[in-house]
């Protein structure tokens, strides 16, 4: 509805000469609706000097309640809201249907953003899409079943850095933050979404926000690091010199006896070996330290 179509809506209704906000017929300078309320309070501050802030919420305040009770409150707060050919509200200042002047100007900024139905479930629909890829398919189920980033990777088949650029862009399509998603937060709204079936169960990792890819120059890593707990920092593989191709599969964490790290024991699998040449033995377990 236009301004100028809201305006004559709330003039011509039949009760408009009852509203609150009018002059009393007996003091003409206080409102009808609480005569302890000056016409005034629903106007801008227009005196000379300034008004203190405890004035003006007490003067808005009083202008509300008797807004409340008023039987043209919805046509008022209408028109006030209504906007003019050049887009701007019909009443920017004062008190009108009970709302300050932030707030319509917040309520118009909202339904300017505001997308409507039909094009905010394109988007969805959109980047559902783009998650159902058989690569970012590959590496849902992998980071359901595994924990530790490398086995998310080489059950995705794919290598880390790619893995975990693919783990980025899910939580940014999911509308998930990118440096503070957990692992199953994650997996939850893949599930809500459809992404992965319903009755996939997902090893309970804890909140760590593993979700965020690593960014070139590590700051990412750094950043996130500040702000982890040690219990819940994720452990770290480390790679034995020479046996980088080998398959670890980690065990649970064990404390290291001076309380200030973790030890996770790693064992190497024998399946995994496709050596043209005969390594020396592998003492098992291996204690490694994580950070």
């Amino acid at each position: 509805m236009s301004s100028r179509n809201a305006y004559f809506t709330l003039i011509d209704h039949r009760y408009y000469r009852y509203r609150g906000c009018a002059a009393d017929p007996d003091q003409p300078t206080q409102a009808q609706g609480d005569t302890a309320v000056p016409v005034n309070a629903w106007l801008p501050f227009t005196d000379d000097g300034g008004e203190l802030p405890s004035v003006r919420i007490a003067r808005q305040a009083a202008a509300q309640r008797v807004c409340g009770a008023c039987p043209v409150l919805a046509q008022c707060r209408a028109y006030a809201l209504s906007v003019d050919s050049d887009g701007r509200l019909a009443e920017p200042e004062g008190v009108w249907g009970g709302m300050l002047p932030l707030e319509r100007h917040r309520d118009l900024v909202a339904r300017r953003t505001a997308k409507t139905p039909a094009a905010a479930a394109a988007i969805e629909e959109k980047q559902l899409a783009e998650c159902r890829t058989d690569q970012k398919q590959a590496v849902l189920r992998s980071l359901a079943a595994h924990v530790d980033e490398e086995l998310v990777a080489y059950g995705a088949a794919m290598d880390v850095r790619t893995a975990n650029w693919h783990r980025s862009l899910l939580c940014g399509l999911l509308g998930l933050d990118k440096e503070r998603a957990t692992r199953q937060q994650l997996l939850n709204a893949a599930r809500a979404h459809g992404l992965l079936p319903a009755g996939v169960r997902a090893v309970p990792d804890g909140d760590v926000p593993i979700a965020a890819a690593p960014n070139t120059d590590g700051s990412r890593q750094r950043r996130l690091a500040r702000g982890r707990r040690l219990p819940n920092r994720p452990p770290v593989q480390l790679i034995l010199p020479g046996y980088e191709q080998l398959l670890r599969v980690p065990r649970p964490r064990r404390t290291h006896p001076r309380g200030d790290r973790q030890l996770r024991v790693v064992r190497v699998i024998a399946e995994a070996l496709t050596l043209d040449v005969l390594l020396p033995p592998i003492p098992a377990p291996v204690l490694e330290p994580v950070a």
